[in-house]
């Protein structure tokens, strides 16, 4: 038997390691760039299978436009109620990761859904919140989102007990954030625990029984105001 030397047996043992760690980070189940030009610059042509709720919300007119190889995302004055920009996938465990651009005031959020469970308002799983100054982890199908909690809420006749518990669905987390500067974000979804990394600090986790819905179907970037998103990559997770 031809004995190897010791470079190329340290070599084949890399690449061998290299293999491992690539099958175990999971499959890459959507990324965008956003390296693309609309053809009509008064219309939306996100492209590469998003939808947004400009027609339904803000009576068609245009809240999402692609910039310099970004992806810009404001509300317009007759809209009434936030931009989703939305794209289907189905995992259960997920790393989401993008790059983000808020100003002071501003917020996004990193939405999950599943448009078939019923027991929520329009598929309301959880959440995380990002804003400049604080960070916000929730779960919304067993808190407010919760079909019955939600028509209390909206009746007005939510008990002192709904209250604490509608609480205790969410966690939220202090930072400073330099506002209109591009920054990493991280959102994990593993069972039930959801991990906020932003520019590779972990700024806070939160466990809750509707973070671990098995079927979500829908990723959905919310944004009160406005906000810029580039490099989306999503990785399903199911180990």
């Amino acid at each position: 038997m031809t004995k190897h030397s010791p470079i190329l047996w340290f070599a084949a043992l890399f690449c061998t390691s290299l293999c491992v760690l690539q099958t175990n980070a999971g499959e890459i189940i959507f990324q965008d760039q956003f390296e693309r030009t609309e053809t009509d610059d008064q219309l939306e042509q996100v492209g590469n299978g998003w939808q947004t709720n400009s027609k339904s919300r803000a009576k068609g007119n245009k809240q999402v436009d692609l910039v310099d190889g970004a992806l810009h995302i404001y509300r317009h004055d007759v809209a009434d109620h936030g931009v989703s920009v939305v794209q289907d996938m189905a995992f259960k465990n997920a790393k989401i990761a993008m790059r983000f651009r808020i100003g002071k005031g501003d917020e996004l959020g990193i939405n999950i859904a599943d448009m078939k469970e019923k027991s929520v308002h329009a598929g309301h799983l959880c959440v995380a919140k990002i804003r400049t100054h604080k960070v916000s982890i929730l779960d919304m199908k067993t808190g407010r989102m919760n079909l019955k909690m939600r028509e209390k809420s909206q009746a007005k006749t939510l008990t002192a007990a709904d209250k604490q518990l509608i609480a205790s669905k969410e966690k939220s987390f202090p930072v400073d954030l330099e506002a209109d500067q591009w920054h990493d974000l991280k959102v994990e979804i593993a069972d039930q625990t959801m991990t906020v990394t932003i520019d590779g600090k972990q700024v806070g986790q939160f466990t809750s029984p509707g973070i671990g819905h098995n079927t979500k179907s829908r990723l959905r970037l919310a944004v009160a105001k406005e906000a810029w998103v580039d490099d989306i990559t999503v990785v399903r997770d199911e180990n």
